[in-house]
């Protein structure tokens, strides 16, 4: 377009000196003159024409040049984003899962940790009442006290739960009084250990009747122990295995308001806010995680929280 405009502003000129040549009253070796100058000009004005079309044209295919590379690596970069979007999702997804399983191990190990303190503790109750027994018939054994023997046996301590019998004859041929221990009630239950150790392992076989009604049991006979509130969180774990929300959120519930130094308040919390999820309640759902994340920052009931509103395209 450009070429034309300047051969046609070439040929203009030239007519214009043609006729200005013819109109005036100039010399012949003038006007021949000065045509030739004019067509001089006018071949100049088109080899530069010329060569700015050239220069056009290759900077054009420079310029196209860098558009189809700038083009290749934006789809690269896309579909490295894409990439690299689903290794996040699927990172994400097994997260939750290993997330999961961790915490279920880590509960695993906290609980028994938990029954092993109770069960020391108890241990060290009995090896207390034994010393104080041992002290107590060392005491008759010095005061030379009626009916004692001199040797007494580890089954004949008080409560020892040993056999009744007789014990060993003190000197001189007397016999002492047979000893009976403290009867125990009829149909007594098992221990609180005990108890509880069969319904976690109940829990973990997934026998979830069995486990429910043992640790209704332990909450029914035994509601002061250290692990009361471990029972009680469990029925909550057992009803939400088995989608019985409302009742999950009920045991759950009980665990925060009835056990304020409870180990298990941060899992109560966010499997109660879980379970309002699971069961339509998203608002208040959302209000218990988002508790969980303040209440318990760095645990990995926060973690868990976080990423369940994550899920659900909810910010902390």
């Amino acid at each position: 377009m450009r070429k034309q405009w300047v051969i046609y502003l070439g040929i203009a000129m030239l007519a214009g000196a043609i006729g200005g040549g013819l109109l005036a009253p100039a010399p012949v070796g003038a006007v021949a003159r000065e045509i030739v100058e004019l067509q001089q000009s006018v071949n100049q004005l088109i080899q530069g024409q010329q060569a700015l079309q050239t220069q056009l044209t290759q900077n054009d295919a420079v310029e196209k040049t860098l558009i189809e590379q700038s083009l290749d690596s934006v789809n690269k970069l896309s579909g490295t984003m894409n990439s690299l979007q689903k290794s996040v999702q699927d990172l994400q997804a097994n997260s939750g899962a290993r997330l999961d399983s961790m915490s279920t191990q880590v509960q695993g190990v906290s609980d028994n940790l938990q029954e092993l303190l109770a069960r020391m503790g108890k241990l060290n109750q009995q090896l207390t009442d034994i010393q104080n027994s041992i002290q107590g018939i060392d005491s008759k054994l010095s005061t030379g006290a009626p009916g004692s023997s001199p040797t007494a046996m580890p089954g004949a301590l008080p409560n020892a739960g040993a056999t009744p019998g007789t014990l060993p004859s003190a000197p001189g041929g007397n016999s002492a009084a047979p000893y009976t221990p403290a009867a125990t009630p009829a149909g007594s239950l098992p221990s609180a250990d005990l108890l509880y150790s069969n319904g976690l392992r109940d829990l973990n076989g997934k026998k979830y009747d069995l486990a429910t009604q043992e640790f209704q049991d332990y909450l029914k006979y035994y509601p002061g122990t250290e692990l009361a509130s471990n029972a009680e969180f469990y029925l909550g774990e057992i009803a939400y295995a088995q989608e019985d929300y409302s009742q999950a959120i009920e045991a759950y519930s009980k665990v925060i308001d009835n056990y304020p130094r409870s180990f298990k308040l941060a899992p109560a919390h966010l499997k109660k806010g879980l379970a309002l999820v699971a069961s339509g309640q998203k608002a208040s759902g959302i209000r218990e995680l988002r508790t969980v994340i303040s209440k318990y920052p760095g645990t990995d009931e926060e973690r868990r929280a976080r990423a369940k509103l994550h899920d659900m395209g909810l910010t902390a």
